[in-house]
């Protein structure tokens, strides 16, 4: 199978406006993203884990050229989009195929555009609608999403959590995208409602076949709902594999911290080391040494001399660790 998306050794890294400590006046940047390659197939969901600051976001960012990459290429449907400029892939006729759920859909809407008015804008904007099969387009993407026409002549200010959120979804595939991109979209709503906007996701990817990235500090969700899942450490993927095996056997000592401070309805305390420390500093960091070394409660004398590859864990698994063999 052909896949959908395909990143290839991707970079980001940000200038600081200071030098380096140990450049010798040369600039020091902030590593955000470090030499991520991934893939996500047509059909699949695709779960991107780690703590804040790991560069789960800047890495969608990148993937929905939001930003533009420091280094690496990134395919889309077999067409490099990497050397496409952000501001000018705004325009460009694949942006209608890549489209974004973003956390907070309170903030992420116009407060001066109607819910129509935002669903309507990128139709607009990407596919150059109007009049009537503007309106219908809109209506559709909010029956869809399960968002009455009478509230699309509504504020965001007018509209309930859920609903706003609603507008976001309906925003995002009135365009008919193949791939969506979610970061932490329940993260602002009440658990009940996140249980129904999940449903509603759920849906969606049936009923249109498509391929989600999905952005969450929950574990539990991203168990539920993700096919495979990316394991993201101050910029680098550590750990990689279908969802149910990392979960219930992680290979990296950063994964399994994570899956065990996971509440258990059970009360069953998983057993894992606690981390101790802070993370390591993202501003140019040693090339040599592995980002979770002084971290790790397992880690060697190798691990600060030599960056662990990512490397094959068995049954379509992944991890960065040298205790990995």
């Amino acid at each position: 199978m052909t896949a959908l998306l395909e990143l290839e050794n991707v970079r980001k890294h940000f200038p600081t406006g200071g030098k380096s400590l140990f450049g010798g006046g040369v600039a020091s940047f902030v590593h955000a993203v470090d030499d991520v390659s991934l893939t996500v197939e047509p059909g699949e969901t695709l779960g991107l884990v780690g703590e804040s600051g790991c560069g789960k976001s800047t890495l969608v960012r990148l993937i929905t050229r939001l930003l533009d990459v420091t280094d690496g290429k990134i395919w889309f449907n077999r067409r490099e989009l990497s050397d496409v400029p952000a501001r000018i892939f705004a325009r460009d006729a694949d942006r209608a195929h890549i489209q974004m759920v973003f956390q907070d859909a309170g903030e992420s809407i116009n407060p001066r555009f109607t819910a129509a008015d935002a669903i309507a804008d990128p139709l607009r904007r990407l596919l150059g609608l109007r009049g009537e099969a503007l309106r219908a387009r809109v209506e559709e993407a909010a029956l869809q999403c399960g968002l009455p026409l009478e509230l699309l002549g509504r504020f965001p200010h007018q509209l309930s959590g859920g609903q706003r959120a609603r507008v976001g979804i309906a925003r995002a595939i009135g365009t008919r995208p193949r791939l969506l991109v979610l970061d932490e979209p329940t993260a602002a709503l009440d658990v009940s409602v996140q249980v129904t906007v999940l449903k509603l996701l759920q849906q969606l990817k049936t009923d249109l076949g498509l391929s989600y990235i999905f952005v969450s500090h929950d574990l539990n969700v991203v168990r539920l709902l993700c096919d495979r899942v990316v394991v993201m450490y101050l910029g680098k993927i550590v750990e990689s594999g279908p969802a149910q095996a990392v979960f219930e056997a992680p290979r990296h000592p950063y994964t399994r911290s994570l899956v065990a401070a996971v509440p258990r309805l059970d009360g069953v305390r998983q057993d894992a080391a606690r981390l101790v420390g802070d993370p390591r500093s993202p501003i140019d960091p040693d090339p040599h040494a592995c980002r979770f070394h002084g971290r790790c409660p397992v880690g060697v004398d190798r691990c600060g001399v030599e960056m662990p590859a990512l490397r094959s864990a068995g049954a379509g698994r992944e991890a960065a660790c040298h205790l990995v063999e």
